[in-house]
């Protein structure tokens, strides 16, 4: 896992630092947070904004008009919105996947947590981040945040980084491992 003078060495993690140093400034770290959840999940939802954040063509000030309707439409907080703004103008835009991934974690570890990278070739169910929660609650130690993605290549099975250790119990991994072992 990065820590956090990792984190802050790249160029999301002094955007997603500086975001971070401001929020807890203003006491806002949490407000903040549910704003870049919001955004997270905008970028997963929506084709276009992805294409908005990720494109070249889209200019600095088109960027900034864009991301300004986002922010009202999703109810962002004035900190989040402003610094929308700011990376709009920087043409940094396509950075913004990595700076709320990076904010994440500078929360997470401001709250004391652990953050453990979950794949699945489906999404999780409440129910079932709630009791992955608890194990690695109770294998880390600390409370355990989930940056949980999906990716149907795993097939089946989880595969479940936390810290420097990586649990892989995939149907893709078992089915390589059965494949190296017959070809001998």
């Amino acid at each position: 896992m990065e820590t956090s003078s990792g984190i802050r060495a790249s160029l999301a993690g002094r955007y997603a630092s500086a975001l971070f140093d401001l929020a807890r400034e203003q006491r806002q770290i949490d407000a903040v947070g549910r704003s870049l959840d919001a955004l997270g999940s905008a970028l997963v939802d929506s084709k276009e904004f992805a294409q908005l954040t990720a494109s070249p063509l889209i200019g600095r000030q088109q960027a900034g008009k864009a991301f300004a309707a986002l922010g009202a439409k999703l109810s962002l907080d004035p900190i989040t919105a402003n610094f929308l703004g700011v990376l709009a103008r920087n043409g940094r835009k396509s950075e913004l996947r990595s700076i709320i991934r990076a904010y994440g974690r500078l929360a997470a570890d401001h709250r004391g947590e652990t953050i453990a990278e979950v794949v699945t070739a489906y999404p999780l169910k409440d129910d079932q981040v709630a009791a992955l929660k608890q194990q690695l609650r109770a294998r880390a130690g600390r409370d355990v945040t989930l940056e949980a993605s999906v990716d149907p290549a795993v097939l089946g099975g989880i595969v479940v980084k936390l810290g420097s250790q990586m649990i892989d119990s995939s149907i893709r991994t078992k089915l390589n491992r059965l494949a190296s072992a017959m070809k001998g």
